[in-house]
């Protein structure tokens, strides 16, 4: 039996989305553009998961445009301002901390041009609001803070950093990469000043190839992609309904129960933790009290690099990441572990564990026992 502990890559579909998500593509697979049976059929799905992320976020339906997934709806968010705003200003702001699709984003817009200023962070991976304060500028026109480190799991202040940005900036847009938060910890943009926040579908057992953008109310950005004009003109392309129908299911039941699984995950997260406590040399980068997210806990083993501990942990039945998957191809120090100061060799051999709502204390109990097999075998075989 397996124990699946990288939900923050991605996590395992619920199977009534993957039901779902199976029907319409046999059965009810028509074009929502289309004005015929099957295509109203098939929009009706699009308006019930548009209407469940409204309600999911207190938003309005018009604040919701589908994507594919994160990375899309971040470069949507980050480009379709710089494009939109750059009469105003050029000068953007970003962390050290963030996901590819947002960093990789702003490095590109540099080039083009663009002043960046990237946030730095403590040793726990949070950025100053102070510091926050005081990049900010009259030509600011877009901030861009992560919700929750994907690595390491740290909550950033956003509510009070949208507060400062429009306070200081009010010309600036505020985007946040929600997608390791939404679903597991309460947020609700339009009330806390931000303007757009995109969540992946895959991160919250949905279909892959599914997502959302929101965007406030009378905020204008510009599309990355043209054609029919689909999404009110924002995201042009036939939309995936298989997978916004799985979607619309995910939310439904993980909404369902007020955030208890949140609670019940940072209890495991409790029992990972003190398990590998008890390990000689085990360095924890991850909080556990509630200023971290409640699934994500990264921990360095001394004398074992990571690739090494994944792969064994595979053949124990025991699925980890040695840190974020989306830059699993293109191996190089963390730019997170960096940020907050840990060295070299913790970086070398540093894992994460992710857990989700189907995550319970054997997967817990295994892990925790493959790792106090294993450590001692692995430190020996790397000395010599």
């Amino acid at each position: 039996m397996s124990s699946y502990l990288d939900n923050a890559a991605t996590t395992r579909c619920f199977p009534e989305a993957a039901k779902l998500a199976a029907k319409v593509m046999t059965e009810e697979y028509g074009n929502p553009s289309s004005l015929h049976g099957k295509g109203i059929e098939a929009e009706q799905h699009l308006r019930h998961t548009r209407r469940s992320v409204a309600k999911s976020l207190k938003a309005r339906e018009n604040e919701i445009y589908f994507t594919s997934g994160g990375t899309e709806g971040n470069n949507t968010a980050i480009f379709g301002t710089v494009r939109a705003r750059k009469r105003r200003g050029r000068h953007i702001i970003t962390t050290m901390v963030e996901h590819p699709s947002v960093y990789n984003a702003f490095s590109a817009l540099e080039e083009e041009g663009c002043e960046v200023t990237y946030l730095p962070t403590d040793g726990k991976g949070l950025i100053s609001l102070e510091q926050l304060e005081s990049a900010l500028r009259e030509d600011t026109i877009l901030v861009s803070i992560m919700h929750v480190n994907n690595e390491v799991g740290t909550i950033q202040p956003i509510e009070e950093a949208a507060h400062i940005i429009h306070q200081h900036s009010p010309e600036a847009l505020f985007h946040v990469d929600a997608v390791q938060s939404y679903g597991k910890l309460p947020i609700y943009p339009g009330r806390i000043g931000v303007d757009l926040m995109s969540v992946s579908g895959h991160k919250l057992h949905a279909p892959k190839g599914s997502g959302f953008l929101y965007i406030r109310e009378k905020t204008r950005i510009l599309p990355l992609m043209y054609g029919g004009g689909q999404e009110r003109s924002m995201r042009s392309g036939t939309e995936n309904v298989p997978a916004i129908a799985g979607l619309g299911v995910a939310v439904d039941k993980v909404f369902s129960d007020n955030f208890l699984h949140s609670q019940n995950m940072y209890r495991l997260k409790q029992q990972l933790a003190d398990g590998v406590s008890d390990i000689e040399g085990v360095s924890i980068h991850s909080n556990l009290d509630e200023t971290f997210a409640p699934h994500i806990l990264s921990i360095s083993i001394e004398g074992v690099k990571s690739e090494v501990m994944l792969h064994a942990l595979e053949e124990r039945g025991v699925y980890v990441s040695s840190g974020s998957a989306c830059s699993s191809n293109h191996p190089s120090a963390s730019r997170t572990l960096l940020a907050m100061g840990v060295n070299r060799e913790q970086m070398d051999t540093a894992i994460r564990f992710s857990l989700s709502m189907n995550t319970d204390e054997s997967d817990i109990t295994a892990a925790c026992n493959a790792l106090k097999d294993l450590v001692p075998v692995l430190r020996n075989f790397q000395r010599r």
